[in-house]
């Protein structure tokens, strides 16, 4: 649209609104109907490790939207010179899993507990053995039955339990509602139905631990709902709390809202049947859309559902980029000593085009950038720590070069299993995430680490906010288009796409140093248990 035209959408409310709570940043984005952003804004925060549990404030929470929005409002002004006061529809998304338990009261019953904490594996197994289907120790009800077991005094008092996400819309449109992508990693979900299992839920509600509490499992779960369907409409209450100016009008529909997992599928196109997808952040995930069941129960492959109900096996890492942010933020530190300043771009720019003059092996140096716990490699705690010995090759190339390696090693690790134990192979993936805003090079080890072509969308950095608002606008008028479909016909039109291929001697090379990662897994699993935090 020119600027005209969009000044006149804004002005009659023709506008949707994507909001995604990312683990480092709160995205705000404001769309037109041909799918172009016209306004963004942000906030960074950082969770906090608060009697051993990771988790965010929900204080925290509000002033990093309304900032978000307040950014994205202020854009808006400037650039059309009109007020934003009607948006037509809204998403809300976030990251996925975690635990929100609320009373009666609607008072929040214990902190945030988000999916970052290694602290249900009790739970997470015996559920498993339960259902007879994979619970990761980061799902909802895993946490809310790790709870149970511990005997936890909030547990007789829970009224509601929900994610970030379905917290959020919770809020501003007073549904206890979450889309079927979100409410995957909450509770099984029935692929016929699109609802929670009944089978299980019947299971859970059986459990010795559970029957001696007043609360019903399926009285205390949120609503689900598939993309395409209204979520409720922003209420009044909901929009002076978005909006803190109050030129904003109630009415917004709300979109069923979803997990980041979903978000960075509709980002990238990849919602149909043997399609698949990598998002890559403080944690890292891969989707591949299922065109069968899985053959076994696999404890590092989650089956959660694509924003329209479609199963889909899981890779999620707990740690990806945080320990490269760190390392940047060393160097930068430096630079600025020596009298350079760098935006974040040319940092990390200078960084990975130094690691394309990079051994194949990385010279023999390892890396552990492990922040948290990580159950693909069945870590406990995490504990970031670098390796080399006397003989490695120990240059700045090698050294961002193994930082790259080391990010993707347990998204790469998890991945065999699909490929070894279940044959399940993709013709390509398509990759999002700051990582690869700097072009060619974090791609180039991603296909080298996976064996596997990889595609990186224009969109690449931006996908999760834009992929919800994406779905908010199939909320308000899909023409009863699959969502696939949708996405094809209508969103993907022209995409902005580059595809790299694997190296043979970028394979062999990473090959050789997951060779080392794993064996010294040990000293990584050691240095958790003997040094405290």
């Amino acid at each position: 649209m020119n600027l005209i035209k969009t000044s006149q959408a804004i002005e009659q409310g023709n506008v949707s609104l994507g909001i995604e709570l990312g683990s480092t940043t709160i995205k705000t984005v404001l769309v037109t109907d041909d799918f172009n952003t016209i306004a963004s804004g942000s906030y960074v925060w950082e969770n906090q490790f608060i009697d051993n549990v990771w988790t965010y404030s929900i204080d925290n929470v509000w002033e990093g939207i309304q900032t978000s929005y307040s950014q994205l409002a202020a854009e808006v002004q400037s650039k059309y010179h009109i007020p934003l006061t009607k948006i037509s529809s809204i998403g809300i998304s976030a990251m996925m899993h975690g635990y929100l338990a609320f009373d009666k009261n609607n008072e929040l019953l214990v902190p945030f507990r988000t999916w970052r904490n290694n602290i249900t594996g009790s739970a997470a197994n015996e559920l498993t053995e339960e259902f007879q289907f994979n619970i990761p120790q980061r799902w909802t009800i895993a946490h809310l039955y790790q709870s149970i077991l511990n005997n936890e005094e909030h547990v007789k008092n829970i009224d509601f339990v929900t994610t970030l996400a379905g917290y959020v819309h919770w809020k501003l449109s007073g549904e206890k509602i979450l889309g079927v992508g979100d409410a995957s990693g909450v509770f099984p979900i029935d692929e016929s139905t699109h609802k929670y299992s009944k089978d299980m839920l019947n299971k859970f509600s059986s459990l010795e631990k559970v029957k001696s509490y007043d609360w019903d499992i399926k009285n205390i779960l949120p609503d689900v709902l598939d993309a395409g369907e209204q979520a409720g409409a922003l209420s009044e209450k909901g929009a002076s709390l978005l909006d803190i100016t109050g030129n904003l009008t109630a009415g917004s529909i709300m979109a069923p809202p979803e997990g980041d997992a979903g978000t960075g599928m509709v980002g990238t196109n990849s919602v149909r049947k043997r399609t698949g997808n990598i998002s890559v952040g403080t944690s890292a995930f891969s989707m591949v859309v299922l065109e069968k069941p899985l053959k076994a129960v696999h404890r590092d492959i989650d089956i959660v559902m694509t924003p329209d109900g479609s199963p889909v096996a899981m890779v999620h890492v707990n740690n990806c980029s945080s320990d490269i942010n760190a390392w940047a933020s060393l160097f930068n530190e430096f630079a600025t000593r020596l009298g350079v300043n760098l935006t974040p771009n040319k940092l990390y720019e200078a960084l990975f085009l130094e690691a394309t003059k990079a051994d194949p092996d990385a010279g023999g140096l390892i890396n552990y950038s492990y922040q948290s716990g990580e159950n693909i490699t069945d870590i406990k705690s995490g504990r970031p720590l670098f390796i080399r010995t006397p003989n490695s090759k120990f240059n700045l190339s090698n050294f961002i070069q193994t930082q790259l390696y080391a990010a993707f090693a347990p998204l790469k690790i998890g991945m065999n299993i699909l490929s070894d134990e279940e044959q399940i192979k993709t013709d390509v993936m398509i990759a999002q995430g700051g990582l690869f805003k700097t072009q060619v090079v974090a791609q180039q080890v991603l296909s080298n680490a996976l064996n596997i072509p990889i595609t990186v969308m224009g969109n690449a950095g931006e996908g999760g906010p834009w992929g919800m608002a994406v779905l908010a606008m199939y909320a308000k008028d899909n023409a009863n288009q699959a969502l696939d479909d949708y996405l094809d016909h209508k969103v993907f039109t022209n995409p902005e796409s580059m595809t790299l291929s694997p190296e043979a001697k970028g394979v062999k090379g990473y090959e050789k140093f997951v060779e080392r990662y794993v064996a010294g897994l040990p000293v990584e699993a050691a240095a958790g248990d003997n040094i405290e935090d």
